[in-house]
């Protein structure tokens, strides 16, 4: 499913790839990936804006005499994981790793720019959107606070990931929710300590956190609607305590994810009824700090048929256009926040490191997949500026 892409620019497409992957940085500290990206869109002739919400990049490509514009939106960031496979291309900075495919993302948008601009018959004007910080969810803010869609109007905007399990051309959308927000907590106990042997002269913080951690996983099936989808995780529990040391302090926190903002209230409600409660029945006191990492991603309907219809319409693709909502968060939510558009979910197969779930230190992008992306933006670009969705 090459769609005429040349086998010369998939061959400097997969070199890139791999170099990006050597070479992984976070956040925001994206000079080398930024440069690069931003360097070889020049050279293909496209007009680029670098340095959008600190490090990201907008390349801008106008051809014909259509005078609608989209963007199409790609991640940039690597993760803190270190790689733990070996491998030809495997990432030359310790303790970071691009571990969910950013390198991936980065290099198909990069070759759809290219073919785009190398094509005479392009009409209209899409603007090419690496992001950075994605993995935090504050780059797709710092994008928006820094004018990305004033000073780059756009009717829609688009995004998209790998999705290791699905085979290669394989795509997969919903419309409405698609993503979950994702809410963090910390809740500070402040006990008083002492000697193990003398537990009457203490305020045992561990205790009420046992109880805390216990509680809160009522939260979700006491306290949401079975109509509803939540989970609600303690992910760590760190105290102050010794071997023969009740401990003062335990510091508890988490991770929750749902679809509706709604649900979100709910569980940071309940949370701290649970947190003020324990702490009063042992004299305890506590800090209770909830925040939204990530909001819910929702795909417009007209634009979620219009992804699915270009994705169908590749060759030897395969599309669920129904697909079902997915567990995980994406910073991509912030942008269809402020414009109407489209996710999707593309295959990155179902063998090796590329069927590895994203994040795992054995994870890698599918090299095969970069022809299937390339093809599917180009095509999208072409349809949406012609679209009346």
């Amino acid at each position: 499913m090459h769609e005429d892409i040349s086998a010369e620019l998939l061959g400097e497409l997969g070199a890139f790839r791999k170099d990006l992957h050597r070479h992984p940085e976070t956040a925001f500290e994206l000079q080398r990936t930024a440069g690069k990206i931003a360097d070889r869109l020049e050279a293909g002739g496209l007009s680029v804006t670098r340095c959008v919400g600190k490090s990201g990049v907008v390349a801008t490509l106008t051809g014909g005499t259509g005078n609608r514009a989209i963007g199409l939106r790609a991640d940039m960031d690597a993760l803190p994981i270190t790689e733990a496979d070996e491998c030809d291309h495997r990432s030359s900075v310790a303790g970071k790793f691009h571990g969910c495919g950013h390198d991936g993302h980065s290099t198909m948008l990069l070759g759809a720019a290219l073919c785009l601009a190398a094509d005479d018959s392009f009409d209209g004007t899409v603007h090419f959107i690496f992001q950075p910080d994605e993995e935090n969810g504050t780059g797709a803010q710092a994008m928006i606070d820094d004018g990305l869609f004033e000073r780059f109007p756009m009717e829609a905007v688009y995004g998209m990931h790998n999705m290791p399990g699905l085979p290669l051309g394989h795509f997969a959308i919903q419309a409405g929710p698609f993503c979950t927000f994702e809410d963090n907590f910390e809740i500070a106990i402040h006990g008083r300590g002492g000697h193990a042997s003398m537990p009457e002269l203490a305020i045992d913080p561990i205790i009420i956190g046992a109880n805390i951690v216990l509680e809160v996983q009522t939260i979700v099936s006491r306290s949401v609607s079975a109509k509803h989808h939540a989970v609600v995780s303690v992910t760590d529990f760190e105290s102050d305590g010794a071997r023969n040391i009740l401990a003062s302090n335990v510091t508890i926190t988490g991770d929750c994810r749902g679809f509706d903002a709604g649900v979100s209230g709910t569980i940071e409600r309940r949370m701290e009824q649970i947190v003020k409660g324990a702490c009063g029945a042992h004299g305890a006191s506590y800090l209770f700090n909830y925040s939204t990492s990530f909001e819910p991603l929702i795909n417009d309907p007209g634009h979620t048929a219009l992804c699915a219809e270009v994705a169908q319409n590749l060759k030897g693709a395969f599309v669920d256009g129904s697909y079902g909502r997915v567990g995980f968060s994406e910073d991509f939510a912030k942008m269809l926040n402020h414009k109407p558009g489209g996710f999707i979910l593309m295959g990155n197969g179902t063998e090796g490191r590329h069927a590895q779930p994203l994040h795992n230190p054995s994870y890698d992008f599918n090299d095969a997949a970069i022809a299937h992306g390339v093809a599917y933006w180009r095509k999208l670009a072409d349809a949406a500026l012609r679209s009346t969705r």
